[in-house]
């Protein structure tokens, strides 16, 4: 059965080039610029002269985009490869290529793990990790042909450790950090970077637009679940993370001439992950003797 795609009319700036092309900043594709980091981070790149494939699943909703430097304005819905595909090939008729493949569509989700909806369990997953997957299929090959390229993968403070109420969340970010993991393996021999983009707390709108809540709510995780759910969204335009910083440092990262794996972003992300790293420690030194004792005996020749 084929899929049939309807095809709207690209948008594109009505900034006039003022430099050679040889000269041209490189070209950056972003998934999910409707608000949030994907729509901070096109606005920041394009008043820096930078070319920008802008995409939003409501392309109405980035328009005015289009007007701050050399914009292609597309309709995307990263769960559907049709429209993906178009808007690749989209991208290479305007640009020519894509320098940097920036992975930020993404919802959350909250609910207690024996509370989740199976339809929106499979929309999350959907969503946060197989649309990041044919986002990057669909990128690789022309990357792979010039032998360069750089992809940003968003993935969360959730990524590195897990929060009560977000486990379905959680989950898809642990993903998109193993499946980033092997990417990094598969490609940077081959002249492609990838970096992970781990943020915590920050005023994006997450908790109060992309964030459905489950409908079944169970008594036994209201002091759990139940009540960290509650903060998040009374946190929700308090958090002490900017967007605009977070921005400034992506684009750092991408431009910079060691560009890490991981890029923390805020301080409750750095105090989370480093927080993390220091409860392995402590727990697998308390076990090695167990881990250890778990092969076969050495034998003696």
């Amino acid at each position: 059965m084929k899929t049939t795609v309807k095809k709207e009319k690209p948008m594109k700036s009505t900034a006039k080039p003022n430099k050679p092309a040889a000269d041209k900043k490189p070209v950056w594709f972003i998934t999910g610029c409707s608000t949030g980091f994907g729509r901070e981070l096109a606005k920041q790149l394009l008043e820096l002269g930078y070319r920008v494939v802008v995409t939003a699943r409501r392309p109405a909703e980035v328009k005015d985009l289009a007007a701050l430097g050399e914009a292609l304005v597309l309709k995307l819905d990263v769960t559907k490869r049709g429209q993906i595909d178009a808007g690749i090939t989209a991208a290479k008729k305007e640009f020519g290529h894509i320098d940097v493949l920036v992975n930020n569509a993404g919802i959350g989700y909250f609910a207690a793990v024996e509370e989740g909806e199976e339809k929106e369990v499979r929309r999350i997953f959907e969503i946060n990790v197989l649309g990041l997957g044919w986002m990057i299929q669909a990128a690789l090959p022309g990357m792979r042909r010039r032998g360069k390229g750089f992809i940003v993968n968003f993935s969360s403070i959730a990524g590195l450790r897990s929060f009560p109420a977000a486990g379905y969340y959680n989950a898809t970010k642990f993903a998109v950090e193993g499946l980033s993991e092997a990417l990094w393996q598969e490609v940077e021999p081959l002249g492609i970077k990838v970096v992970l983009v781990e943020p915590r707390g920050f005023r994006t709108d997450w908790a109060g637009r992309s964030a459905n809540e489950s409908k079944r709510q169970i008594a036994d995780y209201a002091a759990t679940a139940g009540l960290w759910r509650k903060q998040v969204r009374a946190d929700s335009g308090q958090q002490p993370g900017d967007p605009v910083r977070a921005a400034q440092a992506i684009i750092a990262a991408v431009e910079g001439p060691k560009p890490p794996h991981r890029l923390l972003l805020g301080n409750d992300a750095y105090e989370g992950a480093t927080a993390k790293l220091k409860e392995l420690s402590k727990e697998f030194a308390a076990w090695e003797s167990v881990a250890r004792g778990a092969d076969f005996p050495k034998t003696k020749r």
